[in-house]
């Protein structure tokens, strides 16, 4: 069985550097990976395009990250879909954004596009033009007694756009749709031609409350392509950064669940402890969020004493208060009756689909890039990555709760533990056009980043994925033989990205 070391060596090598390596395939390599992928042996961490290439990043445990690329693509190219159903959106997307036709695709409407691009053809030398301007169809579901409930893409909630189209027999779901793509905004578009300064700024906003990781991601991309490192200070109060954002984000995740099964208490208490965390960042780091505080080369904000001293009190305030959140939460029997056994996700589908962070590990799948990969300064941290195997709402709220108290240990090991020493290098000039990759570990799951940089400092092409690609589709699954009134509490507990999902 050829691994994907071997199998990236059969191509023709660009780019090879720990824990990253690109190579060009044909079109039988290229569907060979596409049939590894069916098969299991590989995950999909990635699909994206250009005007005349077509690329995909895979991995394979225990850690080989590997990025299989087609070129001269002109008009078409083999579709992955039609052999690994994780594969479809990220297909659609292309073409899209690229006009490059994926032949074989299961489904051929389109994602981003809702109509108002008209008639175009793609991109390229070939290939049939696509018409977007027709209604959406919606898949159809047969049987006795079934209706449909369209709902959004306005919700009455402070939320970004997205349509979710319900067919229902009584109040039980038969079937789920999402349509998104109504948060498009062209980042990656935006990025092509960009200093790495400006870059930096839009990957930080491609999905606001994984600002931090995403940030992170992006430098740590760069600095894997030109081959150069932050100084370890700046990398140990990056990752406390990251902590503290999986803090918050945690903490509003679990009191968000337990009100959308109308238990505001939880809500209230959490909420209040996330503004704490949200008032220690700012102390510490000069923002709320601390949006570009992470920089290819270092940070921009240092910890001085107060920002230590902020974050020392949050730690205590939270392991004083959560404890008793948690007894609360696991001993409310009308909570637990809305939560256990609702919204199963089955394991095998979670693998499949490479479902990370919460989604992934209530269901079996324990993959972690903090403990998979060990990059810096986790590799000196001592943390377990907690797993469930009942893959329902209640297992995904667990999961936040051991990985609240999980951060808490690391933000005391990292606050012990943090050297001394500059917080940034300048970015060197590179004099040639490089590559680069990089996965990290957000909240909802590992992020992941490629980029081409310039000569001349710029970015040719960069390309973010955000976990919420491979989980918007479980929910649908998920979601099914559940009552509408479950989807809420579905739809929270996953709680997936419209914008970093949109592009």
């Amino acid at each position: 069985m050829t691994t994907l070391a071997e199998f990236l060596l059969e191509g023709r090598m660009v780019e090879q550097h720990h824990p990253f390596a690109r190579a060009v395939v044909d079109e039988a390599g290229w569907l060979a990976a596409a049939e590894a992928l069916a098969a299991g042996r590989w995950t999909l961490l990635g699909l994206w395009g250009e005007a005349k290439a077509v690329h995909m990043a895979l991995f394979e445990e225990p850690g080989t990250i590997g990025v299989v690329s087609l070129e001269g693509v002109t008009g078409s190219y083999p579709s992955v879909a039609c052999h690994h159903p994780p594969a479809m959106r990220l297909e659609r997307t292309i073409r899209d954004l690229f006009g490059l036709e994926p032949v074989g695709l299961p489904d051929p409407r389109p994602w981003l596009d809702h109509g108002r691009w008209g008639v175009r053809a793609p991109l390229g030398e070939a290939g049939p033009a696509v018409d977007t301007g027709r209604a959406y169809p919606f898949l159809p579901a047969e049987g006795e007694g079934l209706h449909q409930i369209p709902v959004g893409p306005v919700h009455a909630g402070i939320i970004e756009p997205g349509h979710f189209r319900f067919t229902a027999n009584g109040e039980t779901i038969v079937r789920l749709e999402a349509r998104l793509g109504y948060v498009h905004k062209g980042i990656e578009g935006l990025m092509a031609g960009a200093d790495i300064g400006r870059a930096a700024q839009l990957a930080g906003r491609t999905s606001g409350d994984s600002t931090v990781a995403y940030s992170l991601a992006f430098a740590k991309a760069v600095e894997a392509a030109i081959g150069f490192g932050a100084p370890p200070r700046a990398v140990w109060l990056r990752a406390l950064m990251a902590e503290l954002e999986r803090l918050a984000n945690h903490l509003g995740d679990i009191g968000a669940i337990c009100n959308d099964a109308a238990f505001a208490l939880m809500l209230a208490h959490c909420g209040v402890l996330r503004e704490t965390v949200l008032r220690a960042a700012e102390t510490a780091f000069g923002h709320r969020l601390m949006r570009d505080r992470i920089v290819p080369g270092g940070v921009t904000a240092d910890l001085e004493g107060d920002g230590i001293t902020a974050i020392r009190a949050l730690v205590t305030k939270i392991r004083r208060r959560f404890p008793h959140l948690v007894e609360l939460y696991d001993n409310t029997a009308s909570l637990q009756d809305r939560t256990v056994t609702t919204g199963i996700l089955k394991p095998e589908l979670a693998r499949q689909f490479g479902a990370g962070g919460y989604v992934g590990r209530a269901s079996g799948r324990g993959f972690d890039a903090r403990q998979v990969l060990r990059y810096t300064p986790y590799d000196r941290l001592i943390f377990d990555v907690p797993v469930f195997a009942e893959g329902d709402v209640n297992a995904r709220v667990w999961v936040r709760i051991r990985e609240v108290e999980q951060s808490l240990s690391m933000i005391e090991q990292l606050l012990d533990l943090l050297p001394d020493g500059p917080i940034a290098v300048p970015v060197p000039d590179l004099g040639m056009t490089c590559e680069g990759a990089a996965l990290v570990e957000g909240f909802r799951g590992d992020i992941f980043v490629w980029l081409r940089l310039a000569a001349n400092g710029t970015v040719e092409r960069c390309h973010l994925r955000d976990p919420s690609w491979f989980q918007w589709p479980l929910l649908e699954v998920a979601i099914e033989g559940n009552i509408v009134a479950d989807f809420p509490l579905c739809n929270k507990s996953f709680n997936c990205s419209y914008s970093g999902h949109d592009l």
